[in-house]
């Protein structure tokens, strides 16, 4: 295989967003495919016996085993690495298969990592149980406080790890203020950058070292297969992450990277009408509910920092309703258009109860923590007819008496 005619890292990075999510990283067979080809292949063959031990020193490019790597998979990596602006790039089987290796691929007993307050449950779980597990040290703090982050470093503090905006409480963290006060003090900082994907937000941009993602959401997008990503300097994903992925396989599947291909594809065009979608929405909802956490609403103190990270809302928002678990899950089960569902980034508005799903294993002390009460709802909107997604809201909501 080689690369598009013509095509080189110097000319795609040179290409605007929208190309690179179109033609960044396509290699050609001698079949001359237009769309990118699915090698479902587990190993490769050698002309000889010299090659195969070339590729295996590192002296001679090429594939070696599906583990290792595959012209697929490969693909996946590039485009993303461009989309993200970043170096290089490591695809995993799952978001958290992402997050796990991006901490555990540089982090070792005796370290010391600061994570954020708001997060993610499985997220939150690596720091709160994984990683103390493995004798690594945890301090958790408010994310949106710099001073915090000053404060929890000691000697031994090698990871900052967090997300912006947080899941589900919305709350927006200062990428470059965080990275500077890491970069101050030698500190590798991990964001988790699912909610916006590289079409909306670019961490690298503030000065962040390591972007990870869960790629089943917006990159993909539409609900179809589960995969993961790690962003980051060629040092980084080639030195450290790359010997961990290597020896403990948490890989992407050929298949599930050619379906996320496909979606990186129409990535900007859904990432900016979603955003636009949960906009609409969010205004109207602001108007019947008693609080709404929303990063592009007035009413969210964090709206300028957001609006300067952020090319756009993204297609995620949360609220809260008086009336607790029976309000809330009364209006849940009062939508007719909008889907039950705990996953984010979809093209079609799906909603969820994060206390009783996603962050229920943290337990009602540790959700309290957080600001996750039993009356929050969150919604990923989708691009349906923003008409149709008011009129489901406005009815589900007459039923809960708001």
């Amino acid at each position: 295989m080689k690369r598009t005619t013509g095509q080189d890292r110097t000319q795609t990075r040179n290409w605007r967003p929208a190309t690179r999510a179109i033609r960044g990283g396509t290699w050609r067979s001698e079949m001359g495919e237009t769309s990118e080809a699915l090698f479902l292949t587990s190993g490769y063959a050698y002309d000889d016996a010299a090659t195969v031990a070339a590729r295996f020193m590192g002296e001679e490019e090429g594939m070696t085993y599906s583990r290792l790597q595959n012209p697929t998979v490969a693909m996946l990596e590039e485009r993303i690495a461009l989309l993200e602006g970043a170096e290089a790039c490591r695809t995993q089987a799952t978001g958290m298969a992402a997050m796990t290796a991006a901490l555990l691929c540089q982090l070792s007993a005796g370290d010391h990592m600061v994570t954020a307050r708001a997060a993610f449950g499985s997220c939150r779980w690596l720091g709160d149980h994984l990683l103390p597990r493995f004798g690594v040290e945890v301090t958790v703090i408010d994310a949106g406080d710099l001073t915090a982050w000053e404060a929890a470093i000691r000697p031994n503090t090698k990871v900052f790890f967090f997300e912006t905006p947080a899941n589900p409480t919305m709350d927006v963290a200062d990428l470059a203020g965080i990275a500077a006060i890491a970069k101050a003090h030698g500190i590798t900082t991990v964001v988790d950058n699912a909610f916006c994907s590289p079409a909306l937000q670019r961490p690298m941009e503030f000065g962040i070292d390591v972007v990870a993602y869960s790629a089943t959401k917006l990159m993909d997008g539409q609900g179809r297969v589960l995969a993961g990503a790690v962003c980051g300097s060629e040092e980084f994903i080639n030195d450290k992450l790359l010997p961990f992925q290597r020896n403990t396989g948490p890989n992407l599947s050929p298949f599930n990277a050619w379906v996320v291909l496909k979606g990186l594809e129409t990535l900007d065009l859904r990432a900016k009408k979603q955003s636009e979608n949960a906009l609409a929405l969010g205004k109207f909802v602001e108007a019947r509910v008693p609080k709404i956490l929303h990063p592009w609403l007035d009413s969210h103190p964090q709206q300028a920092l957001a609006m300067k990270q952020m090319d756009a809302c993204g297609p995620i928002f949360s609220f809260v309703l008086d009336g607790g678990r029976e309000q809330a899950w009364g209006l849940l089960d009062g939508l007719k258009l909008i889907d039950i569902s705990n996953n984010i980034g979809d093209s079609r508005s799906l909603m969820c109860h994060p206390a009783s799903t996603t962050h229920h294993n943290m337990g009602a002390e540790g959700r309290e923590a957080m600001g996750i009460g039993e009356g929050m709802l969150r919604i990923n909107v989708g691009l349906e007819d923003i008409d149709d997604l008011i009129e489901d809201f406005d009815q589900a909501l007459t039923k809960v008496g708001l």
